[in-house]
């Protein structure tokens, strides 16, 4: 029998009343507070170790963070993630190796349903997030539910990326479109 937690990691309907995901979001909220409350050159990698799903390694995070479950981020080598970041991870949030993620920039894996009785019964569902290798996301740039960006793309500051962005493309605007060529 599957969990609200398998329901929701796997991108289906699910309660997010449901008291284990109630209890996982609150343990979250602790170790990110206690994260949040670090500065540079504390030693932060227990943190990370405890709040993330997997840190490769010379991941920076700068505080503050922001996650709802932070076990289903999952971040390469050498990434970087400025100040003021929000990850909504109700599925997997996946970050390449020697990303760079600008500030208040949102990875947002949570959705509602587009159907209104499903909403209107509380039900909730997520889509993942992938970002590539070499990746930099320009500060302000929201990435919505199921979008993969490709390695090497560029996503301009104050961007909203509702589709997938090829490897190497460089997109911006509302909605992100293509722009200039390589």
């Amino acid at each position: 029998m599957q969990t609200e937690w398998d329901r929701m990691v796997a991108g289906a309907l699910y309660r997010p009343g449901d008291p284990d995901l109630a209890a996982r979001r609150r343990r979250a909220q602790e170790v990110m507070r206690a994260y949040n409350a670090t500065i540079v050159g504390d030693e932060r990698a227990a943190l990370m170790a405890d709040l993330f799903g997997s840190c490769g390694v010379r991941v920076a995070v700068r505080a503050p963070v922001y996650v709802d479950y932070g076990s289903n981020i999952h971040f390469g080598d050498d990434v970087f993630l400025n100040y003021g970041c929000v990850l909504l991870d109700v599925c997997p949030i996946r970050i390449g190796d020697k990303t760079q993620i600008g500030p208040m920039v949102q990875l947002l894996a949570a959705d509602h349903p587009r159907e209104a009785e499903d909403r209107d019964a509380g039900l909730e569902m997520g889509r993942p997030v992938t970002i590539g290798r070499n990746v930099w996301i320009g500060g302000g740039a929201i990435v919505l539910p199921g979008v993969t960006v490709g390695d090497d793309a560029i996503i301009g500051a104050g961007a909203v990326v509702t589709r997938d962005v090829a490897p190497g493309a460089t997109v911006a605007g509302n909605p992100a479109r293509p722009i200039g060529g390589h």
